[in-house]
């Protein structure tokens, strides 16, 4: 899958492009386009990424007021037809998120502060990681879990082993030649 950071300058101070870019590279690919909104007031966009082409459209838990108002944004994603995720940051506990994980199709944790590319991945949010698989699978939910920032072959392992089902790649897979280099995070993971 495409995994499409949207970010508005405001959310995260970082600004990089809308659901018209969406809706322009959707007709050159038949890959899932799962969408990270990294931005203030989600619900006023939804349906245009997913108008625009986005299969998943994943929103940040810092960008609502509480449980009952993610849980109205997920509902909105859905009913626009989309799959629903939420994100996290480094420093935001995730036990909150067990109010709606049976509303999730994705949790995306975040290993780097997210608005830039290229940062050092944060080993501190692995146990994160291992306590949301764990919650997950005790109580036999479906949702998956993505693993954004600072993703390469010596980090992705240890987040394949602390739970992960997606790894989200930037910087390892665009500096330098990307096909050798999905191949040596490909090889990583299987370890």
């Amino acid at each position: 899958m495409l995994h499409l950071d949207v970010m508005d300058g405001h959310f995260v101070p970082n600004i990089t492009f809308g659901p018209c870019v969406i809706g322009n590279i959707r007709p050159c690919t038949d890959q899932v386009f799962d969408t990270h909104l990294m931005i203030e007031s989600p619900r006023k966009y939804i349906r245009d990424f997913v108008d625009g082409g986005s299969d998943h459209i994943t929103v940040h838990t810092e960008s609502h007021d509480g449980i009952e108002d993610i849980k109205r944004t997920l509902e909105m994603i859905r009913d626009a037809g989309a799959k629903t995720g939420a994100s996290i940051n480094p420093a935001t506990p995730w036990k909150p998120m067990a109010g709606i994980m049976e509303d999730l199709d994705l949790v995306l944790v975040m290993t780097v502060v997210p608005g830039f590319g290229g940062q050092g991945f944060m080993h501190e949010v692995v146990p994160k990681i291992r306590e949301i698989r764990g919650y997950i699978d005790e109580h036999g939910y479906a949702t998956e879990i993505s693993v954004d920032g600072g993703i390469s072959p010596e980090t992705a392992p240890m987040v394949v082993e602390a739970g992960a089902d997606i790894l989200v790649a930037g910087s390892a897979i665009f500096k330098g030649d990307p096909g050798n280099n999905l191949k040596l995070l490909r090889e990583a993971c299987m370890r």
